[in-house]
C-alpha cells in the first residue's frame, strides 16, 4: 500500500511542467521548501508531526502538529494529521473537530471526509456520517470516472459505507497519502509553481504550491506565493489569509512583508502599506530589494496624475 501511495502522489507531480531557468519573483525565498523548512519552526514541526505519525508515536506527533496549528489553523492537511494523531490516541471526539476544521478549509479534501465519516460512525452519529457520505458521492458525481481522484473518492465511499454498516469495527485510516509526499516532490512541486507563476498562469500555480503544501505544511515561502498567486487573480481576501500565515510562521519573512505592502497599495491602504515598508526597513539595514520595490509601489500610488 505505502509502494502504491508513493508513485500515486509521483505520477500526479510529473505532470507539471518543469522549467530550467527559473526566475523568481523577488518576495519568494531563494531556497528550495526542503533546505530552507529547518530554520521556520512551523515547517519543522509540521515534518516532526509526520515522521512521528509514520512511526505511530501518536502523542509527539499531536503536539508537534498543535504547533502548526497554532500558526496555520485553517491548513487542511495539518488538520487531518492531527486527526489521525488524535485518533490514533482514540480521541475521536478530537479527532472529528480536526477532520470537521479540515473539510471547513477544503471541501475538497477527500481523505478528510472519509475519516470524519468514519469516526462520526464509530461515534454512533449515524446522520452526520451518512452526510460525509453524500458529499463523498458529490465529490464522485463532479469527478466522474476519469479524473486524477476518482478512485480515492471511490474507496472512501465504501469505506464509510462499511463503516456504518459495522461502526465498531471501522478502520480509521492509518497510512494517508500526506505520509508520503517526499521532500523532492515538494520541491519539485514547488518550483514548478514558481515557473508558472513567471508565465502568469495563477491558477495552475496554486494546485503546485498546494501539493508542495502537503509535504511541508505552513512554509513561509509557500504561503506568500499562494497569497501571491491569488493576489494576481484579484481575491484580495484569500491573499491576505496567506500572507497573515506566512508572517504568522515567520514575522521578519521580507517577501511575506512586502507582497501584504503591495497588497495594501492595491487596496488604497496606504497606511498600512507604509507600516509594512517601515517594517521591512527595521529587517534591511542596509536596504534589501523588497524594501525598494514595495517603496516604489507606495510613490508610483501617491505621485499625482496628471
Amino acid at each position: 500500500m505505502r509502494a502504491v501511495l508513493t508513485a500515486s502522489l509521483a505520477a500526479i507531480l510529473a505532470g507539471a511542467s518543469m522549467s530550467a531557468a527559473l526566475a523568481v519573483p523577488s518576495g519568494g525565498g531563494s531556497q528550495t521548501p526542503s533546505s530552507s523548512a529547518p530554520g521556520y519552526d512551523s515547517a519543522d514541526d509540521y515534518r516532526k508531526g509526520v515522521e512521528a505519525l509514520k512511526a505511530n508515536r501518536f502523542d509527539d506527533a499531536r503536539k508537534s502538529l498543535a504547533k502548526v496549528l497554532r500558526a496555520d489553523p485553517a491548513n487542511a492537511n495539518a488538520n487531518v494529521l492531527a486527526g489521525l494523531a488524535a485518533a490514533g490516541m482514540n480521541d475521536l471526539k478530537a479527532a472529528a473537530k480536526h477532520y470537521e476544521r479540515a473539510t471547513k478549509s477544503d471541501g475538497k479534501l477527500v481523505l478528510a471526509h472519509r475519516e470524519l465519516g468514519i469516526t462520526y460512525a464509530k461515534l454512533g452519529d449515524r446522520a452526520k456520517a451518512e452526510g460525509e457520505l453524500a458529499k463523498l458521492r458529490k465529490l464522485g458525481e463532479r469527478c466522474g470516472t476519469g479524473c486524477a481522484d476518482a478512485k480515492q473518492i471511490q474507496d472512501a465511499i465504501g469505506a464509510v459505507q462499511a463503516a456504518l454498516s459495522q461502526p465498531t469495527q471501522a478502520r480509521l485510516q492509518s497510512e494517508p497519502p500526506l505520509l508520503f509526499a517526499s521532500a523532492e516532490l515538494g520541491d519539485r512541486a514547488y518550483l514548478d509553481a514558481v515557473a508558472l507563476i513567471n508565465e502568469k498562469k495563477y491558477e495552475a500555480a496554486i494546485e503546485a504550491l498546494e501539493r508542495a503544501r502537503v509535504t511541508f505544511g505552513p512554509h513561509p515561502d509557500v504561503l506568500t506565493y499562494l497569497g501571491f498567486a491569488n493576489r494576481k487573480l484579484k481575491r484580495f481576501d484569500i491573499a491576505e489569509t496567506y500572507y497573515r500565515a506566512a508572517l504568522a510562521a515567520v514575522p521578519t519573512h521580507k517577501g511575506a512583508t512586502e507582497y501584504y505592502g503591495e497588497l495594501m497599495v492595491e487596496r488604497g491602504d496606504m497606511k498600512r502599506a507604509r507600516a509594512m515598508l517601515a517594517r521591512l526597513d527595521g529587517l534591511c539595514t542596509f536596504g534589501c530589494a523588497e524594501a525598494d520595490e514595495l517603496r516604489k509601489w507606495i510613490q508610483e500610488k501617491s505621485a499625482p496624475h496628471s
